[in-house]
Order: structure tokens, then C-alpha cells, then sequence
């Protein structure tokens, strides 16, 4: 009898964290070549999601789960500014008609909920405009565009980051 416990807790505990692990948002990772992304994927789910999910005026992630990292093999012009090579956490502080991109120098960061006690290792924070789509992107999606700049998307929301090497 007592085995038969044992094995009924154990598949529950391990039912319990497949389910646990199955609501995470699915990661991606994306790549110019030069500069490379890694991000949580959250879907929309009929969420408002700028001025609802993520409010207005708070640092987001750009993201699900961890922060995202982006990674640059060489040194690069990122939003206009200069960057060194190396591995940043990407941050923003969406806004209706513009976001404050943040790139950090600290690696591991957990959503943003550390970023306060960070935010002096910031290396670049500047601000882009917001373009409204006439078309939802239901999953968040980041990809580089054809004049290689990294376009961020979700919702109704696009930004898009000027890129050069």
C-alpha cells in the first residue's frame, strides 16, 4: 500500500510540473549573423496588451521568462549608439507613441524585476517611435528587417531599431 502512495504522489508531483512547465512561453532565438536574439514568445490571447499587460511607463523584458539577451559579435551602432561586442539584456519602457530601449550589461536578469537594482549597468538607452499595424501579430515576434534593423512586434505594435556594423 504504501508503494502504491509513493507512485500515485510521485505522478502527481510529476504531473503537476509538466503542467507548471507547459504554461511557459516558447523561447526563440534569432540571428543576423552579427547580432543575435533570445527571447520568451508570449502569445496575445485576446489580452490588450500595451497600456493593459504591460503598462505604460514600467520596464518590460521584451519577452517572456528570462530577460531577453541580444549578442553581438562585433562592436555595432545600436539605435545610433555604440556598442562593444559582447552579451546585453534588452530591455524597454513602452509608452502609446514611443519606447525607451535599455541595453544592460548584466547577464541573467529574471523578467525585469531586478532591473532597479541594475540600471547602473546600463550601456545605451535611447528612444524609438511606435508604428500602429493594421494587423495584429498575435505571438510576439522579433526578426531583423531587410535594411538590417531589429523590428520588434506584438499586437498592434511595431518598433522598429536602427542596426549597422
Amino acid at each position: 500500500m504504501k508503494k502504491i502512495l509513493l507512485l500515485v504522489a510521485v505522478f502527481a508531483a510529476f504531473n503537476s510540473y509538466s503542467q507548471e512547465k507547459s504554461r511557459k512561453s516558447p523561447h526563440d532565438t534569432v540571428s543576423s549573423g552579427v547580432t543575435t536574439v533570445t527571447y520568451g514568445r508570449p502569445y496575445k490571447n485576446n489580452r490588450e496588451i500595451f497600456g493593459g499587460l504591460e503598462k505604460f511607463g514600467k520596464v518590460w523584458r521584451v519577452g517572456a521568462d528570462e530577460a531577453t539577451t541580444i549578442s553581438f559579435s562585433k562592436d555595432v551602432k545600436f539605435g545610433g549608439e555604440g556598442i562593444k561586442a559582447g552579451t546585453y539584456t534588452l530591455f524597454a519602457i513602452p509608452e502609446a507613441k514611443e519606447w525607451t530601449i535599455i541595453l544592460n550589461s548584466q547577464p541573467g536578469q529574471w523578467g525585469a524585476y531586478g532591473y532597479e537594482k541594475n540600471k547602473d549597468k546600463d550601456v545605451a538607452k535611447f528612444k524609438v517611435p511606435v508604428t500602429k499595424l493594421s494587423n495584429v501579430v498575435e505571438q510576439l515576434t522579433i526578426r531583423f528587417a531587410a535594411d538590417g534593423s531589429l523590428i520588434i512586434e506584438w499586437d498592434t505594435t511595431q518598433v522598429s531599431i536602427s542596426l549597422s556594423y
